[in-house]
């Protein structure tokens, strides 16, 4: 069973959300938030494995609750915005992906399994905005260090991560058992000082190894 926190400042969506996530036989709300701080005290009672983040909300918005949440927790974004100057920030405070609320209400379970899981979900409009801003942000603003340390079979596999291939494809591509595919995606994650894939993608085009386009 997933456990699953809902954070948005809308009672009707919260509702609506409970409504279609309880629908499912896997998945559970174990609570509903209405600003961040609300979230963060939540997710420290109840430890969902996933929140469902609304960006901005009263108090505290979703950018700072997820800085305070984000670790053992997966917290998706939600927004109604896929210009929103926060997806930047939000992946930077440790969210695990990014969801339109328009999505299709198949897309959004979808989602919930997929952060759940332990990886990554970008809406494709997102992640072009994405692309865009670390393109723009000049070297002295880029946040991740470490990646002159890098193997060269470390710098390949965090390419491929960055064109988005999971486990299994990198395991087939490289022709790596998928042990060591995870032990190569782990020292990434420890020198980079990533939390997860997301960042790691981040890192990947500040390091120019993936060009945009």
């Amino acid at each position: 069973m997933i456990r699953v926190l809902v954070a948005d400042d809308q009672a009707l969506l919260r509702g609506s959300f409970r409504l279609l996530i309880d629908s499912e036989d896997d998945l559970s709300v174990v609570g509903e938030a209405a600003d961040g701080h609300q979230a963060v005290a939540l997710a420290r009672t109840e430890s969902p494995d996933v929140v469902l983040m609304d960006v901005r909300m009263p108090e505290m918005d979703g950018i700072a609750a997820t800085k305070q949440i984000a670790g053992d927790t997966r917290v998706l974004i939600l927004t109604t915005f896929d210009l929103d100057e926060y997806v930047y920030a939000a992946l930077r405070a440790g969210a695990s992906g990014f969801l339109l609320k328009d999505a299709p209400p198949d897309d959004l379970l979808r989602a919930i399994r997929v952060v759940a899981s332990g990886e990554t979900l970008l809406a494709p409009s997102v992640t072009t905005r994405l692309i865009a801003e670390f393109v723009r942000r000049p070297p002295a603003q880029r946040v991740f260090h470490g990646l002159d340390n890098l193997t060269d079979r470390e710098r390949e596999v965090l390419t491929l991560i960055a064109h988005g291939l999971s486990n299994a494809e990198l395991s087939a591509q490289l022709q790596l058992s998928p042990g060591t595919v995870k032990t190569h995606i782990g020292r990434l994650l420890a020198k980079l000082q990533a939390r997860d894939r997301a960042q790691l993608v981040i890192a990947a085009y500040e390091a120019g190894l993936v060009k945009p386009g």
